[in-house]
């Protein structure tokens, strides 16, 4: 059962402390990431970016994976827009994350880099990007890069668990799927921008994802954890031991739906290779390769060894 619990709670817990996630008290500084998982997880950034300018295109919807989602059906934790005229670097990813230290949702530029790093996952990760056609793409990149509209959309109050058509708090997925709302609904200036933004994705038949915890005690874990709440999510969901939130899974599919010519990018790691899928069927899990993904093998890392301060040979 702790365990079942501490996999719920992770794959709530989408971004803090501008992405690094990764336990039940996940505001606290991580652990810092072994050199190999390191250098992994910049090649794979790497390739993500010489991608990204290999397309032509000037922004992506990208997302990366997050610690014990498959026990909840999903692969991706958190999503934001990656911007080629991001004022921070070429690329950097515009994103909504917890403020740990006050608790409310801001706004993070990082680097592709930083935020490939926030995987922090030594075994296997993933990253996906989202490519779209010209005139959608133009349209959410003028949303993204209006910091007054960015800024209206962004909530008061954070939680990992968010009601997707709620307002009383907002997640990091919720912030993209809302931004998608505005670049693509030319919706008129409100004072509810959050509102009038929820009502359009619900108007075009977005599907936030489901969330079925399974069994109604673990429900309670929300009033225990500052960052997840129950008191926004309709009752008959409670009732069902269910949150709907907004996820990568979910704004991809509305994507999709929406705009058949976009097209997707995966990538995954392991500790022997990288692979980079071309479509929209998911990469095998376990990070397998199928026909036509383009593999990176990785070199094996041998330890270093050391000569004996006395000269003798190692036993």
């Amino acid at each position: 059962m702790r365990r079942r619990l501490a996999g719920v709670c992770l794959a709530l817990a989408c971004a803090a402390s501008a992405g690094w996630a990764g336990s039940l008290n996940y505001c606290q500084s991580e652990t810092e990431l072994a050199v190999g998982v390191q250098d992994r997880l910049m090649q794979v950034a790497g390739l993500v970016k010489a991608e990204l300018d290999r397309s032509g295109q000037r922004v992506a919807l990208v997302a990366r994976s997050g610690l014990a989602l498959q026990r909840l059906d999903q692969r991706y934790s958190h999503a934001g827009i990656s911007l080629k005229a991001s004022g921070n670097t070429p690329w950097s990813v515009r994103q909504l994350y917890s403020a740990c230290d006050v608790q409310r949702p801001r706004l993070f530029d990082q680097g592709m880099t930083g935020f490939v790093l926030g995987v922090h996952d030594a075994a296997e990760g993933y990253v996906s990007i989202v490519l779209l056609p010209d005139s959608a793409a133009l349209a959410l990149e003028q949303a993204a890069l209006d910091n007054q509209q960015a800024l209206q959309l962004l909530g008061a109050l954070y939680s990992a668990n968010a009601y997707a058509f709620g307002q009383t708090y907002q997640n990091c997925n919720q912030w993209v799927a809302e931004l998608l709302a505005v670049a693509w609904g030319q919706l008129p200036a409100s004072d509810h921008p959050r509102q009038e933004a929820q009502n359009w994705l619900q108007e075009q038949g977005y599907q936030p994802s489901v969330l079925r915890v399974g069994w109604r005690p673990l429900m309670a874990v929300a009033a225990l954890l500052p960052w997840l709440h129950r008191d926004d999510h309709p009752t008959q969901d409670l009732h069902a031991s269910q949150f709907r939130v907004s996820m990568p899974q979910s704004i991809e599919a509305f994507v999709h739906a929406r705009l058949p010519a976009a097209t997707r990018l995966e990538l995954c790691y392991t500790e022997r290779h990288i692979v980079l899928h071309r479509g929209w069927e998911p990469i095998t899990p376990g990070c397998q390769p199928s026909d036509g993904d383009a593999v990176t093998l990785l070199p094996r890392r041998i330890p270093e060894v050391f000569a004996p301060a006395n000269g003798e040979a190692s036993p």
